[in-house]
């Protein structure tokens, strides 16, 4: 369990994990529920394009998410535009979500990049609306600075393009985000492996976002729970202020007062 004293506040809500977890690509959903249980994850996102919003039919992600067991948050994936993603967030709003909001602009269907402007755009849009919008963006420090002033309550850079698997490219840049924005920064996308996730946590940022590298795990139940501990070891590490590195050897023991 992760320690009171190190919860994380998102617009005015406590979570009491750092992970947080996506519904997509599971084999089953039997599956899909019991990793995310496994990974004890504070959010679970769904694609409200890519899902049936009728709660009622057993085959639909949607029956068998326990919104007592689990907090929801819908998201934008798969709009390329802002018309688009301020289409689907009001579906979601519309369907009985929250007003909370993962948004999501996707600019190029090659690298799945966001669309930074449009982003900003909607992000503004949307708050204005009463939506607490997260927005996934990339590790730009501008746009990060920007969707910051436009009200978002949490600003998402990714790690690496969605789904690589590649772990975090550019520590410097998310290490800068996080140094310079007052809202909480979640690294979405591209965690690939739960040592990716430790040393991205380890980077000072409030918490991780993941999804493909869980349920295409070939025991997703089992890789969600090496998340969760990861998540909670790159936490701690960040926290306890390790030793620097050196290029040098330096003796772990005292040299004076040896034996001869």
């Amino acid at each position: 369990m992760t320690q009171p004293e190190d919860q994380l506040e998102i617009g005015n809500k406590i979570f009491n994990s750092r992970l947080f977890v996506g519904t997509g690509k599971y084999p089953d959903n039997e599956t899909m529920v019991e990793a995310i249980r496994a990974s004890e994850t504070a959010m679970v996102t769904v694609a409200v394009r890519r899902i049936d919003l009728d709660r009622t039919k057993d085959e639909g992600i949607l029956f068998h998410l326990d919104l007592d067991e689990f907090f929801l948050l819908p998201n934008t994936a798969g709009c390329y535009n802002v018309k688009d993603a301020l289409r689907y967030a009001n579906l979601a709003r519309a369907a009985g979500f929250s007003e909370w909001l993962k948004l999501e602009v996707i600019g190029d269907e090659s690298t799945l990049l966001p669309d930074t402007q449009a982003t900003i755009e909607a992000a503004k849009i949307l708050v204005a609306d009463g939506f607490k919008v997260m927005a996934y963006t990339n590790d730009d420090l501008i746009t990060a600075l920007r969707l910051e002033d436009v009200g978002c309550v949490a600003v998402m850079p990714l790690a690496s393009p969605i789904g690589s698997g590649l772990g975090i490219v550019n520590p410097y840049f998310i290490r800068e985000i996080k140094r310079r924005c007052e809202v909480p920064i979640i690294v979405d996308a591209g965690v690939g492996l739960a040592s990716h996730a430790c040393i991205t946590m380890e980077q000072g940022v409030d918490g991780v976002l993941m999804n493909t590298a869980i349920a295409l795990a070939d025991d997703p139940v089992m890789m969600a729970k090496a998340m969760c501990l990861a998540i909670k070891a790159g936490r701690y590490s960040y926290l306890s202020g390790g030793m620097q590195a050196k290029e040098i050897a330096v003796p772990s023991s005292p040299t004076k007062g040896m034996l001869d």
